[in-house]
């Protein structure tokens, strides 16, 4: 397809180049919609959808090792096409959409369980994830997807991580007769978690500078929140909030004991057996100041 119109595009490209600008990213692009899919094995699919074409133009793709390249109409009819420099096409002429479809190799890098990109294309760009994926975090900022398929990601420069296998830690805390749930997200390790009435809920991060969501029952822990690693503040933010749970993320830097202080919703009630107890402590505490105050004063007669 590409042998005779290797001739043509010389030609046609001095005579567009001069308006060349007009069809780069960002400007007047001829770019319907720009699709990235991310497959569960970490395979990114790209689509290009152009509109129909009066003139040839120059198509601008996303930088990377590029595979399985195809230039189709949308009734499925080769287009012909040139390449440019492997991170550009000269598109001819069409009076139907052109899907430009190919794979982007080596682009996400998986590390402890963690896919990063680091991405930049001045497109509108739409990412579809896995049905696994429900938070990601994009430039250091949480995500939450809930049932959403993924993000459109304008004029686009970030830096892109998520998990799709991500470790859940379930702790139960009771206080008398209630229950509740809390969920932790994270590739770290967790030890010790512990339950405070008067401080909130802390546990143990290993490793740190991973990120770490906790999910906690609203009816448990309400705002305002602060969070500590160690002694230390720590900035969080807040993902998703509705009426029943809250989703706490945080990066800690370093290794250490996080803290998440919270307002303890539940009223803490004293059964019967422990109210007799409690008045009975009282008033033995009465009667033993009251004695003590007597000696102190029969002592202080006999002076």
């Amino acid at each position: 397809m590409k042998n005779y119109f290797d001739i043509f595009l010389i030609i046609v490209a001095i005579i567009i180049i001069p308006d060349a600008t007009a069809q780069i990213p960002g400007e007047d692009s001829k770019q319907k919609s720009v699709t990235v899919t991310i497959s569960l094995t970490g395979e990114m699919q790209v689509e290009h959808v152009i509109e129909d074409l009066n003139v040839p133009s120059q198509i601008e793709l996303i930088n990377g090792t590029k595979s399985y390249l195809t230039v189709k109409d949308q009734e499925g009819n080769s287009v012909q096409y040139g390449e440019i420099g492997g991170d550009s096409l000269m598109i001819l002429p069409s009076d139907n959409e052109t899907i430009i479809e190919y794979d982007l190799e080596n682009e996400l890098t998986l590390k402890d369980n963690v896919w990063t990109l680091d991405f930049f294309y001045l497109e509108s760009t739409a990412f579809i994830f896995p049905k696994k994926v429900n938070l990601i975090f994009v430039n250091n900022q949480p995500a939450y997807l809930g049932e959403k398929d993924g993000i459109v990601c304008h004029g686009c420069k970030m830096f892109l991580e998520f998990s799709m296998d991500e470790p859940k830690i379930f702790e139960s805390v009771k206080i008398q007769d209630s229950k509740f749930l809390i969920e932790i997200r994270t590739v770290d390790k967790i030890n010790q978690f512990i339950f405070d009435p008067s401080k909130g809920i802390s546990f143990e991060v290993i490793d740190g500078g991973k990120w770490v969501t906790t999910i906690l029952p609203v009816n448990l822990l309400s705002k305002p929140y602060q969070v500590f690693l160690d002694d230390e503040k720590i900035r969080f933010q807040t993902t998703f909030n509705n009426d029943t749970h809250v989703w706490l993320n945080m990066k800690p830097q370093n290794s250490g004991e996080i803290s998440i202080i919270g307002t303890l919703v539940p009223e803490i009630k004293i059964s019967p057996e422990e109210s007799i107890q409690l008045e009975v402590i009282v008033v033995g505490i009465i009667i033993i100041g009251a004695v003590i105050t007597g000696i102190f004063f029969l002592k202080r007669k006999k002076i």
